[in-house]
């Protein structure tokens, strides 16, 4: 049985320590990872004209550094997550960063952003069902001390969930090592 505090902390992205140092193989080698998780590092490194004890290198130092995280991502549904949204938050003035610690803490909160325009924070949630997601709104989310008001997004229906930011596409055989 896997660690499951571990677990829950890997999913919190911080900020990462050195992202603008990356150069053009570390994007080459996330861009191998996005288009496949699994992509054994002998075959990035045959693609990328580099060892394999590069990409294992540099693979480690892009997830010690929190740039990278390789994960499996499943559809929400088949884990019995039925019930999905996005929160609006308005928070009281000066209070935002408070808010949003205690907010990512719920482990229904899959994703939290600090945005412009009408609310100081989104939140992307999943719950078992809309019961669960109207206890959790009510019950946790709005009794969160700071949060002066929400307005809750129901997902009816998902046509796209990715996570591939940036490169998609992996890069072409051979591309020269920086």
């Amino acid at each position: 049985m896997p660690n499951l505090t571990l677990l829950r902390n890997r999913g919190r992205m911080r900020l990462p320590k050195e992202a603008n140092r990356m150069d053009r193989i570390d994007r080459a080698i996330i861009a191998c990872l996005q288009y496949d998780g699994r992509m054994p590092y002998t075959q990035i490194a045959a693609e990328l004209n580099i060892s394999e004890g590069t990409v294992r290198r540099r693979v480690k130092q892009l997830t010690d550094d929190g740039v990278l995280q390789v994960v499996a991502v499943v559809e929400p549904k088949v884990l019995g997550w039925n019930a999905a949204g996005m929160i609006g938050v308005t928070v009281q003035a000066g209070q935002i960063d408070d808010v949003a610690r205690q907010i990512a803490q719920f482990p229904e909160v899959s994703y939290l952003f600090m945005a412009s325009g009408e609310f100081d924070l989104l939140v992307e949630v999943f719950c078992r069902d809309q019961e669960h997601f109207v206890s959790f709104l009510n019950q946790r989310l709005q009794q969160v001390h700071g949060v002066e008001r929400t307005q809750t997004f129901m997902i009816l229906k998902m046509y796209k969930l990715s996570y591939r930011w940036g490169e998609a596409e992996p890069p072409t055989a051979h591309a020269p090592a920086a």
